[in-house]
Formats: C-alpha cells, sequence, structure tokens
C-alpha cells in the first residue's frame, strides 16, 4: 500500500471509530457516552438598586392574587421590574441634590416646575412611574366591592349621570389614549371629580388636581395575557378595582 493511501485510510478509520463505538454500546446494552453540553454564560445579575431616598413598595397581594383578570407574571414583572427601574433611576435623578432634598415622590411631581431644569425631565419620567404605580398597586384587589361608596358615589352620579355612564366613558379614555400612557379618575380643588388622560407617566397631580385610580395602558401592563387586545385588558382591568380603596383616597382629598 502506497503512504498516500495509507494515511487516508488511517483518517477515514479514525471519524468512523466514535459511529462504531456508539452502535456497539447500543447492541450490547450499555448507553453511549452523552455529548458534553456548550459552555453557557454565566447569567447576568441584575444591578443593585441606586442608593436613595425612594424604595419599591411591596405588593400588597400575592402576584397571582388577581387572577384571572390579571395574570400573575405580568404582576411580577411589572413590579419587580418596571417599577423597580423607576425607583431606582429616581435615585439617582436626586442624588447629592440639596435642592430637593427630603421632597416626597407626590412633591416633586406636583411642583414639577419647581425641580431643578437639569433633573426635570428625570424626575418626570421616573418620579412619574414611581408614584402612578406605588396608587396602582393599592387600587386593586380581587373580590373587591364593585361600586364607590359614600362621598364619591355621590361625586361620580354628579359629574357623569351614574357610575355605568362613568365606567363606559372611562373605558373609551383608556382606549383612546394613543401609545403610552394613563385614564384617570381625578379630584379636582372643588371637589368635583373629572376623567382624563395623560401620555408616557405623566400624572395629575401636576396639573393642581390628585389621581384617584388610573388605568395604565403601556403595553408591558397587559401585553403577555392579552397581546393587542387592550380593549379586552380594559375590561378586566374594572373587575378589580378597589373602590372602597378609591372612595377613601377622595375622602382624604376633600380633606385637603
Amino acid at each position: 500500500m502506497k503512504r498516500r493511501d495509507m494515511l487516508r485510510s488511517l483518517v477515514v478509520g479514525a471519524a468512523a471509530l466514535p459511529v462504531a463505538t456508539e452502535a456497539l454500546a447500543a447492541l450490547a446494552g450499555a448507553p453511549a457516552a452523552a455529548a458534553a453540553p456548550p459552555a453557557s454564560a454565566p447569567a447576568a445579575s441584575a444591578p443593585p438598586p441606586a442608593a436613595g431616598p425612594f424604595s419599591l413598595p411591596p405588593l400588597p397581594y400575592a402576584y397571582d392574587a388577581l387572577e384571572p383578570n390579571l395574570d400573575a407574571q405580568t404582576m411580577q414583572i411589572h413590579h419587580d421590574k418596571h417599577h423597580a427601574a423607576y425607583v431606582n433611576n429616581l435615585n439617582k435623578a436626586v442624588a447629592g441634590r440639596k435642592d430637593v432634598d427630603g421632597w416626597t415622590v407626590e412633591r416633586l411631581v406636583r411642583d414639577l416646575a419647581q425641580v431643578p431644569e437639569e433633573i426635570r425631565t428625570a424626575v418626570r419620567n421616573q418620579g412619574g412611574g414611581h408614584a402612578n404605580h406605588t396608587l396602582l398597586w393599592t387600587s386593586l384587589k380581587k373580590d373587591a366591592t364593585a361600586t364607590p361608596t359614600g362621598e364619591l358615589a355621590k361625586a361620580i352620579d354628579s359629574a357623569f349621570g351614574s357610575f355605568s355612564a362613568f365606567g363606559d366613558k372611562w373605558s373609551a379614555a383608556a382606549m383612546s389614549v394613543f401609545g403610552s400612557g394613563w385614564a384617570w379618575l381625578s379630584a379636582e380643588p372643588g371637589g368635583g371629580v373629572r376623567i382624563e388622560t395623560t401620555p408616557n407617566q405623566d400624572s395629575p397631580l401636576t396639573a393642581g388636581r390628585v389621581p384617584l385610580v388610573g388605568i395604565d395602558v403601556w403595553e408591558h401592563a397587559y401585553y403577555l395575557k392579552f397581546q393587542s387586545r387592550r380593549a379586552d385588558y380594559v375590561a378586566a382591568f374594572a373587575k378589580v378595582v378597589d373602590w372602597d380603596a378609591v372612595s377613601a383616597r377622595y375622602r382624604d382629598a376633600r380633606k385637603g
């Protein structure tokens, strides 16, 4: 055999050896050697929260407490990731700022015009996100009272004719938001109530009103369960509004 032919035979034989080994093992009833799994990159850890005056409030119920209307996975991501990011970024924005030291998030958002210009946009977006979501979690409850009570019930009837008419108009407002934003029931300084919408994380507080309850229509609030069906999400959201909590919020707003 020529040297060239001998080398070719050795190469072919070596390539076939693993296949032959697996075949022999199968015939003998022995398990073939498992292929080594590919090396995986280490999981990236979440960045630590930025130190500062603001903290993420705990969700006041289990992630799945609002099932089947609002799903557990969305609630977990919405609270633990999105809201946490607003808090983290707000702390970064106000770090070292003596001019807003001691301000609550409500004051930051309400008195936005007094916030230093160089951090005003960050406070508007991140502070608004923190304030809006803090209000959101405490506005929801499974098996909650389905209608407002007391002074709020009267104010809604006065403004909209009936609670049913209010519900239709509030849902329509949520559907009218182009892109990301909120649809609110807000209290006016004189005690009346109104429906309004805001883009992004803007709050009625900045306009001098008190937000009583808001529907978050950012896609991250509903897309995992409802995809593009915002109307279905809005209908499901209405079923878990805690009108006892919202009514109490209105009473507090009337007291100043």
